[in-house]
């Protein structure tokens, strides 16, 4: 059966081949294509400050994708993309990066594994994902929280004060 994703994708590198890290994004989407993830809405482009070390803004987008794969056989994908991007495994945190492909949110709900955890941990206090997400699904709900998105995003941009 197929399942729905949102997928975070995230560049502040450029490529040899593919050029800027908007291009890059918009190349990863296609890339996704290969791998039996069909695309059905690609947010747009919204820079970023980065986290950490790196000095590079980021490029960042949020995409929903449609697959047949559980989300370790997507996350395996994903991997194997980043790679044929350039991206190398192990090294410092945070760093610049030609590719970053996270799976944000599953139409199955929540998952955990040794090697991922949906809804992504960080998801819901990242600007930078909340609102190319919010542009493409506001009304996807966190399995979590209840909350959709838009709510979401909302609230990582107004923060609630207590008296």
């Amino acid at each position: 059966m197929a399942q729905r994703y949102l997928i975070a994708l995230g560049s502040n590198r450029r490529h040899p081949h593919h050029g800027s890290p908007e291009r890059v994004i918009a190349a990863a989407a296609r890339a996704l294509g290969q791998a039996d993830v069909k695309v059905l809405v690609l947010a747009p482009v919204m820079r970023s400050a980065p986290l950490g070390p790196s000095l590079r803004r980021y490029a960042n987008a949020a995409a929903v994708v449609r697959t047949h794969k559980d989300p370790a056989a997507l996350l395996r994908a994903l991997k194997r993309i980043e790679r044929q991007f350039g991206r190398r495994q192990g090294g410092q945190r945070w760093t610049a990066r030609v590719l970053d492909l996270d799976i944000v949110l599953w139409s199955g709900g929540a998952w955990v594994s040794p090697d991922l955890i949906i809804p992504h941990p960080a998801f819901r206090e990242r600007a930078f994902v909340l609102g190319p997400a919010r542009a493409i699904a506001p009304h996807w709900r966190d399995p979590m929280t209840g909350l959709t998105v838009q709510n979401l995003a909302f609230r990582r941009l107004r923060p609630v004060r207590c008296p």
